[in-house]
């Protein structure tokens, strides 16, 4: 079976920069495990990266959201932790404006997966938002979203995305 391995904005700015939240490095360690374990069963991993420029405040995101973060070249919009370890050179990596990447749901509709998981930050938009993509892009490819890999700074809402994702058909596993 062809998986994908998905890695969501694990970016310093959403775990403790300028959008961080508590609890968002505790999942550090269980992505690498799960990178560690795709990439050991032949699985490929992929990496999103939100990016922004500096007139960010200028965007529509950036006035609805005021708050600048993972602007392209600055700390925050590295990826956290060891989890930087996994992206070397020549690892697909989608630098995507807005909350979806098209260009991911382009590249995965031209790569035969049968599989997509996605784990990452945050829950309730990049992740919900790039789940969406994938299945519609595959809509007969099982997409998975691990609740132990991915967060929000609200747990209500994580619970609320996690339930609309398998309202999507989108399978959640992982569920406390």
């Amino acid at each position: 079976m062809k998986k994908l391995l998905l890695v969501v904005d694990y970016q310093k700015d959403f775990v403790d920069g300028s959008l961080g939240f508590s609890g968002a490095e505790q999942l550090e360690g269980p992505i690498c495990e799960k990178i560690e374990a795709c990439r050991a069963q032949g699985a490929e991993v992929a990496f999103t990266f939100d990016t922004h420029k500096e007139n960010y405040l200028e965007t529509q995101e950036g006035r609805l959201l005021p708050v600048p973060h993972c602007i392209l070249g600055t700390p925050g919009w590295e990826l956290y932790g060891r989890v930087a370890d996994y992206c070397t050179p020549g690892t697909p990596c989608f630098h995507k404006p807005a909350f979806g990447s098209m260009a991911l749901a382009y590249y995965v509709k031209t790569q035969g997966y049968e599989e997509v998981e996605l784990c990452g930050l945050v829950s309730n938009i990049c992740v919900l938002s790039n789940a969406v993509l994938v299945k519609a892009a595959l809509p007969e490819c099982r997409v998975v979203v691990d609740a132990r890999c991915t967060a929000c700074a609200d747990p209500a809402m994580q619970q609320k995305a996690l339930d609309v994702m398998e309202g999507l058909q989108i399978q959640v596993i992982g569920r406390a």
